[in-house]
């Protein structure tokens, strides 16, 4: 034999237990078959013998194994083993009563539970069975199926609730992605277990029922077999037959009373940090005082006349001098943290305070007044972590933005009902609520006057009225939009981020959109990056076409685009021109009606050569010098056409020349930042250009 032979199991050696877990499924259908067989064929005594103590032993097993679980999920196959080691006992009680039934006989595991458990009393052994029945039947079973109808029921109906908080801790970024899934998956698991469990305690009740029938039968069937088949007494065959049919009853109830208080410990147990065992000791051990007490009501009772006095006695002094020396240990321990705590805390070097933690900003925060708070406390019905979390996810469809968790936390120096949002710690926009009320926005439409308190809505400027819930119909109906103060918050914070999406694409996040684009489509981006353009040069790209509202998800036909006019040019406000340009669709889109008619007003094209000509290359790149009267004149005549195209249900869009745009956009971003400016090279071929008005300065 070789030394290979004799080497003990280590890794890329399995042992016994990777062997026959990886012959489980062959075991398993193997061992469903043999009972199949056991409930069709005669089975000899020797071989009914070895079942009978193998069931008693797997009973065993699996109460201790519910004892050492430390959560109800590490034993998540335990309803499958439940209806399997239900289905085994009872193809043993039909292999026991063919052969008591058959032979008068069935081995000897039954004729000694018959005869020596019971001390070969019948009368005994029946009150033993009957005894075990009751309590598997009438307390353990129906306990157990109503803890688990119970868990099953409030596990569902806390599903959702569960899913929000992971939702609100991956928002947070307390947890990854991969933990969120890997709790997701245990959240769901959780739900199938107790599913599970809530069918699976009718086997054990429906057994209980099973047993009792068939020692009715073997006890009434084997008097009969005995009597006129076998030729025995009355009395021998009573004799006979009843303690075969104890034995029988007793060697399959006493497994089954052993599942039954397993199945009882595994839908009782709540998740701890350790056993059922050592949170048992440690919790009834945590209170000295109770156990002091119940020692001297103990040793009370032995005073009173008429009882025992030795074993109250004994019993209450033990209890007693046990509580005294669990209080003794607590109080050493408490004096010896103290003392620890004292002495590191004066032996401790006395270092500066390490402030690098402090220094870090949030892209994007979101603080509350106190009053708010409940609107993220699911247990007030508040759902503001969740409608936030989904702003991520429309962020990241809408803009292709991918933004950090967004920090929501309480500030005591709001009021109490006032939000304010932050970008990188700066204050961008504060409004807020009214208690109790209902905002009713007037988007145009709206005719009836509503009695509240007149405001302007955050997000988008519009006239509105607070207004109460019994008021909501009344506004509904007369075209006012009606919302609350969680879609207030979300709608506002949705806006800042589309206004300001420039400020929160950092260069980190950048780097980790060229990361993820590289995995799909490698060539892109190593063609631009670092060759022909740095990170920081496709950031400010990527900034130039957020700030006008332009959509970044197409990546890939924006880097294209960089990689071919980076050779032509390095000048990041004119790559981004061309970007605009190769996302024409996506920018047309925005304003094309459903008829493909673009309704824009067009600039003067003595205007426009105008603008062009007074463009001066400096240092920070090219900037046009229009004079400021030339300027304010031009804003007047932008404003005027601008509200009148806005009259008549156009959008606010201004047609320019490509050599233009982007110096017309930055004269008019601060008067006029509604107003959109596109030029002729950004319009498709197909979209057909319906002029409603001309803006220009003679």
């Amino acid at each position: 034999m070789s030394t290979q032979a004799l080497a003990p199991a280590r890794p890329g050696n399995p042992g016994m237990v990777e062997r026959l877990t990886g012959m489980g499924d062959v075991l398993v259908a193997v061992a469903i078959v043999g009972i199949v067989v056991m409930m069709i064929i005669p089975m000899p005594t020797a071989m009914l013998d070895v079942l009978l103590t193998a069931n008693i032993s797997l009973a065993l097993a699996i109460v201790l194994a519910t004892v050492y679980t430390t959560e109800p999920l590490q034993f998540s196959i335990f309803p499958s083993l439940l209806l399997v080691a239900t289905l085994f006992r009872l193809a043993l009680n039909i292999s026991g009563t063919r052969l008591i039934l058959l032979h008068g006989e069935a081995g000897e595991v039954i004729s000694a539970f018959g005869k020596f458990v019971v001390g070969g009393n019948i009368v005994v052994g029946l009150i033993v069975f009957t005894i075990l029945v009751v309590i598997q039947f009438v307390v353990i079973t129906n306990g157990a199926g109503r803890v688990a109808e119970v868990a099953a029921r409030f596990t569902l109906d806390a599903m959702p609730g569960k899913q929000m908080a992971i939702d609100a801790d991956l928002n947070a970024g307390i947890i990854t992605d991969e933990e969120a899934q890997q709790r997701r998956r245990s959240v769901s698991k959780e739900a199938d277990f107790y599913g599970a469990m809530d069918g699976a305690s009718k086997f054990v009740k429906g057994d209980a029922i099973a047993a009792v029938l068939i020692v009715m039968i073997n006890l009434l069937g084997g008097m009969g077999v005995g009597v006129l088949q076998q030729g025995m007494g009355f009395s021998e065959a009573v004799q006979h037959f009843s303690l075969l049919t104890v034995g029988e009853g007793l060697v399959s109830q006493i497994p089954a009373l052993l599942i039954s208080t397993a199945t009882g410990i595994i839908v009782t147990r709540a998740a701890g940090e350790s056993d059922l065992g050592r949170d048992l000791t440690t919790q009834l051990t945590a209170q000295p005082r109770a156990l002091l007490i119940t020692g001297i009501v103990v040793t009370a009772l032995g005073i009173v006349p008429g009882l025992p006095k030795i074993p109250f006695f004994v019993i209450g002094a033990g209890v007693i001098a046990f509580a005294m020396a669990l209080r003794r240990g607590q109080d050493e321990a408490i004096t010896a943290a103290a003392e620890a705590e004292a002495s590191e805390i004066e032996t401790r070097p006395s270092e500066p305070e390490d402030v690098a933690q402090l220094l870090p900003l949030d892209p994007l925060e979101l603080e509350i007044g106190y009053g708010l708070i409940p609107l993220v406390d699911k247990e007030e019905g508040g759902d503001l972590l969740g409608r936030v979390a989904m702003v991520r996810r429309q962020t990241a469809t809408e803009l292709g933005l991918s933004l950090a968790p967004i920090r929501i936390r309480d500030n005591i120096q709001l009021s109490s009902h006032e939000y304010a949002i932050k970008i990188r710690g700066v204050e961008v926009a504060r409004w807020a609520l009214m208690p109790g009320q209902l905002l009713a926005m007037n988007p145009g439409t709206g005719d009836a006057h509503l009695d509240g308190i007149s405001t302007t809505e955050p997000a988008f400027g519009l006239p509105a009225v607070w207004i109460s819930e019994s008021q909501r119909e009344q506004a509904e109906i007369s075209g006012y939009t009606v919302v609350d103060h969680t879609s207030l918050i979300v709608t506002h914070l949705s806006e800042i981020i589309r206004r300001d999406g420039d400020e929160l694409l950092g260069r980190q996040d950048t780097r980790a959109l060229l990361d993820q684009l590289k995995e799909r489509s490698p060539a892109t981006v190593e063609d631009l990056v670092p060759d022909q353009l740095s990170v920081g040069d496709v950031q400010r790209v990527l900034q130039l076409l957020l700030v006008e509202g332009v959509p970044i998800r197409d990546l890939v036909t924006i880097l294209e685009t960089l990689g071919d006019k980076a050779r032509v040019t390095k000048d990041v406000p004119i790559l981004a021109e061309y970007c605009r340009q190769a996302l024409a669709r996506v920018i047309c889109n925005r304003y094309v009606d459903a008829q493909g008619t673009l309704r824009a007003i067009t600039l003067d094209p003595d205007t426009d050569r105008e603008i062009a000509e007074s463009v001066m290359r400096t240092e920070e790149g090219s900037q046009p010098t229009i004079s400021p009267e030339r300027l304010n004149e031009l804003l007047e005549v932008l404003s005027m056409q601008v509200d009148a195209a806005q009259s008549i249900g156009a959008p606010p869009v201004v047609l320019c020349s490509a050599a233009t745009r982007r110096h017309l956009k930055a004269l008019t971003v601060h008067a006029l930042p509604s107003m959109a400016v596109l030029s002729y090279n950004e319009i498709l071929p197909d979209v057909r250009i319906e002029p409603v008005g001309m803006a220009g300065v003679a």
